[in-house]
């Protein structure tokens, strides 16, 4: 939680996105460029997926410019079309004929209506024309020849429904096939239209089955579906598609499909279908809100389409189809010619045929793969976001780049994989583009925060303590920059100065360029050891070098760490000085004075120059430590403060000082080693040496010098026994003290 509050604000940002994509889903604010998105990628989808296929059950007869060429312009007499129907049903015994075309006028080409003129007014007095007339009537009526076509046989109309300000008719429609009753007084939203072209009511009488063949454009001009069911002056009437399926499958009655109440339609008002009812089953067609459906595309449109197959209106008339072709097959009549105003824009071609539209949508009821967007798309589209978003806001903050682009990655993928999903397998066409859209804009956001906010502050702190952290400990503190700041604050730390011997004597005998070498070789090896321990880089002074565990990164071990780090130094100069006797270069010795206490750390510099460093008590304790590493002949010298933290190493006392600044008297210690690698003759010295050290602050000084003897057979090049055995021959002149608490004095160094 306490990580969450530091990056509240990352988190606030990446939320953005979200509220806008929830706002459009719930209908709130409406972003048309994501309704656009939408369509596009429906359209990609349906062009990647749909088969491509020839479906032989569905036949195109098409009114093609050859049929144009050979036949004459559109409209053609009735009696052709009468000719071209019963070559349909008779010769080629098709199952059924759909017509995409409308005959909303009487065909007066014969003259049949001129010639009833004549006989009525200028030839009225020729009883023999009028007989010829009525002998010959039979033959001119041009539409009772379509009529007596088309009567009782399997075929449907087409008619179409117009909107215009002055309403409009002409023709008959066909009965309507939902009664408004049944929609319990939903506010369903069908389409709605105000007039319409039909056909005449001799052929509407002969076939009362028929639909109306419009079809949808949305704002952008293409069309994708149909409605199913459109409404006239509140009734509700057939599409040439949906009026052909039932013709195929028994005529079943017509009613309305409601949802069931789920949580994601709860209270919508629309159909979720369109219910086909006889004999006690029911088919129900999934609609959408429009009461339309989603055209399921084969492929291209046309004879080069490969979906359907297409065959010229002129050959079937021309009897150049063998007989039984297309027997059984289901006969849409259209056309292609661009003269005759029926291409459209679709998702599969700008000059797709509107006839195969109607083919397409047979297609799919036949096949029982319908696409629509259901009546809880916003409801799905609501959760999918919230579920996408949250884990996108919640996650991005904190990870890393290569991390948060996996996530996002992750996210969008599994969108658009459910998505495909659905759409492949159950038909739903849901929405997409809010949730893309969310996810990459949150993600973009979020890495833009991250780089122009979070990161400027994570390349302050790495500028401000580049020069003293180690780059690792740089890389941990910019994870939480906002923990890290130069503010003195007061805390227990462990603090190491390290002083060069012989420098000062190598100085007057060194030429400058080969001490600056030397200088740097030494340094950069005791800086090495000191960041690969999580050390601070304090200064450089001259020939010391100042260094402290503990801050600004958190380290509880710092002791431990500055100990070991300590005694690394002391190895890494040995073997230094190994290479300077190989080249006859003079060696160097190092002292390491060790204090762990309380400390100030924080920027001691001034405006001009800046210094992140440790002051107080403590420090200056370990300044005089170091300082007496060559008064013991040790390299290290910690307090006992330092010791009683390094718990990991064996330590041998040096003695109780009393130092400048110092009024009680403080032991020090130097580190053998870590206490694992101990061995028994060590371990022995170190029982001696504690003897000698209790006979000593007891002014036993007989019993401390035969003590002092026995380490010196073990150890006879050690200076601590040697410094001992001069102060013991010293004290020897000197009287009992009572008063002595066995310290030494270095108050005035």
């Amino acid at each position: 939680m306490q990580f969450l509050l530091k990056h509240w604000q990352r988190v606030a940002v990446t939320l953005i996105p979200l509220v806008f994509a929830l706002l459009h889903a719930s209908g709130v604010l409406q972003i048309d460029v994501l309704g656009r998105l939408d369509d596009i990628i429906y359209d990609a989808r349906l062009r990647a997926t749909m088969p491509k296929t020839l479906d032989e059950r569905i036949v195109i007869v098409d009114i093609d410019e050859k049929s144009l060429a050979e036949i004459g312009r559109w409209p053609w007499g009735r009696n052709k079309m009468a000719e071209l129907v019963y070559e349909l049903r008779t010769r080629q015994k098709v199952a059924m004929i759909g017509l995409d075309v409308v005959f909303a006028e009487a065909d007066d080409s014969s003259g049949l209506k001129q010639l009833r003129q004549l006989a009525e007014n200028e030839l009225k007095d020729q009883p023999k024309f009028s007989a010829k007339l009525g002998q010959l009537q039979p033959q001119l009526d041009y539409d009772a020849l379509f009529a007596k076509a088309i009567e009782n046989q399997p075929v449907v109309l087409g008619y179409y429904l117009t909107s215009d300000r002055d309403g409009r008719v002409n023709g008959v429609l066909p009965q309507p096939v939902l009664d408004a009753q049944l929609l319990q007084g939903r506010s369903v939203k069908f389409t709605s239209w105000s007039g319409y072209g039909a056909n005449i009511a001799e052929l509407a009488t002969a076939a009362p089955i028929g639909g109306f063949f419009n079809s949808i454009t949305e704002s952008d001009g293409v069309v994708r579906s149909i409605p199913l069911l459109a409404e006239f002056k509140g009734q509700y009437y057939e599409s040439l598609s949906l009026a052909m399926f039932r013709m195929l499958v028994g005529s079943p009655h017509v009613e309305p499909g409601f949802p069931k109440e789920k949580f994601l339609s709860r209270n919508y008002q629309g159909l979720e279908s369109i219910l086909l009812k006889q004999d006690g089953k029911t088919l129900a067609i999934p609609v959408d809100a429009r009461v339309a459906t989603l055209v399921p595309f084969r492929g291209n449109g046309g004879a080069a389409g490969g979906s359907f197959r297409y065959v010229s209106a002129a050959d079937m008339l021309a009897k150049r189809i063998a007989p039984d072709t297309l027997k059984g097959k289901i006969v849409l009549l259209g056309t292609t010619a661009p003269g005759l105003l029926d291409l459209r824009v679709t998702p599969v071609g700008e000059t797709y045929p509107g006839v195969e539209t109607h083919a397409n949508v047979i297609s799919g009821f036949l096949d029982g793969k319908i696409f629509v967007k259901p009546d809880y798309a916003a409801g799905f589209e609501v959760i999918v976001l919230i579920l996408s978003g949250l884990t996108l806001a919640f996650a991005l903050p904190f990870l890393t780049a290569p991390s948060a682009v996996a996530t996002s990655v992750a996210i969008i993928g599994a969108l658009v994989g459910l998505n495909l999903w659905l759409y492949v397998n159950d038909g739903l066409v849901l929405p997409l583009a809010s949730a893309l859209v969310m996810a990459f804009t949150a993600f973009a956001l979020n890495m833009s925060y991250g780089y122009f906010v979070e990161s400027k502050s994570k390349r302050d702190l790495a500028n401000l303590f580049g020069t003293y952290v180690p780059p690792e400990l740089v890389d941990e503190m910019v994870k939480d920059a906002g923990s890290y700041n130069m503010k003195a604050t007061t805390k227990e730390l462990t603090v190491m100065f390290c002083d060069m011997r012989g420098f000062t004597q190598m100085s007057e005998t060194m030429e400058p360029t080969q001490l600056q070498a030397l200088l740097n070789t030494v340094f950069s090896r005791l800086t090495d050891q000191i960041r690969a321990n999580r050390g601070t880089i304090d200064k450089y002074m001259g020939d010391c070098v100042m260094a402290f565990w503990g801050a600004p990164v958190e380290t509880p071990d710092h002791a431990s760490l500055a100990v070991k780090t300590a005694l690394e130094m002391a190895d890494a100069i040995r073997k230094l000085n190994d290479e300077h006797r190989a080249k006859g270069i003079p060696e160097i010795g190092i002292g390491i004075g060790l204090n762990t206490g309380t400390m100030c750390v924080g920027d001691m510099g001034s405006s001009i120059r800046r210094s992140y460093t440790v002051i107080g008590d403590s420090v200056n304790l370990g300044s005089r430590l170091e300082g007496l590493s060559k008064t013991y002949g040790v390299d290290i010298v910690a307090s006992d403060s330092t010791r009683n933290q390094a718990t990991d190493f064996t330590w041998q006392e040096l003695d109780k000082v009393r130092v400048k600044g110092k009024d009680n008297a403080v032991a020090i210690f130097w580190p053998m080693g870590f206490t694992n690698r101990l061995t028994a003759g060590m371990a022995a010295e170190l029982q001696t040496w504690a003897l000698v050290l209790k006979a000593y602050r007891q002014q036993d000084w007989d019993k401390c010098a035969d003590q002092l003897l026995n380490l010196q057979r073990l150890n006879a090049n050690k200076y601590l026994y040697q410094l001992y055995a001069q102060r013991v021959a010293s004290m020897r002149l000197l009287p009992f003290d009572p008063k002595w608490d066995g310290a030494t004095n270095f108050q005035t160094k």
